[in-house]
């Protein structure tokens, strides 16, 4: 069980801090819920407890394992198929898994893709919630700004 001021990560959505742990009642059932306050804008999310391990909701990772993700973005690119619909299945299945390694995959080769041939409305938007949801976890890992992080990740990825 997590506490108040932990920062944890869920999948789909990135990284946060626990603020408060709350009982609420919903449909006749009570049930206690995390409310993470999200680094970006003034979201705030509220996680069932009783399903948090379900969810995926894990712990952020420590610097050493952030400052492996940002050295992956320099290795050699993955190769993706040319078939837009099984790339995009592909990136939300590792989008979905909450791996921060995956995350920062689908990051880095929809980057390259991006700057070679250019993405489709669909797979912006995908590089959008996964550059973000990438950046949320490298935030509290490495305690620097998103600007710096986001800085990092397009430096580094090279075509």
């Amino acid at each position: 069980m997590y506490e108040v001021g932990d920062k944890i990560v869920y999948p789909m959505y990135g990284a946060g801090v626990i603020e408060s742990i709350e009982e609420k009642e919903f449909l006749g059932e009570k049930c206690k819920y995390y409310i993470m306050k999200m680094p970006f804008g003034e979201m705030k999310l509220m996680i069932p407890i009783n399903k948090a391990g379900s969810i995926g909701i894990r712990a952020v990772v420590d610097k050493s394992v952030a400052d492996r993700v940002l050295n992956s973005l320099e290795e050699k690119n993955v190769e993706q198929t040319s078939n837009w619909n099984k790339r995009y299945r592909e990136n939300m299945i590792k989008i979905k898994s909450g791996n921060v390694f995956d995350v920062a995959e689908v990051v880095k080769t929809l980057i390259i893709r991006e700057r070679q041939k250019g993405l489709s409305t669909g797979e912006r938007k995908m590089l959008n919630s996964a550059k973000k949801i990438l950046i949320s976890e490298l935030v509290f890992a490495e305690n620097m700004e998103p600007d710096e992080i986001e800085n990092i990740i397009n430096y580094r990825i090279r075509v």
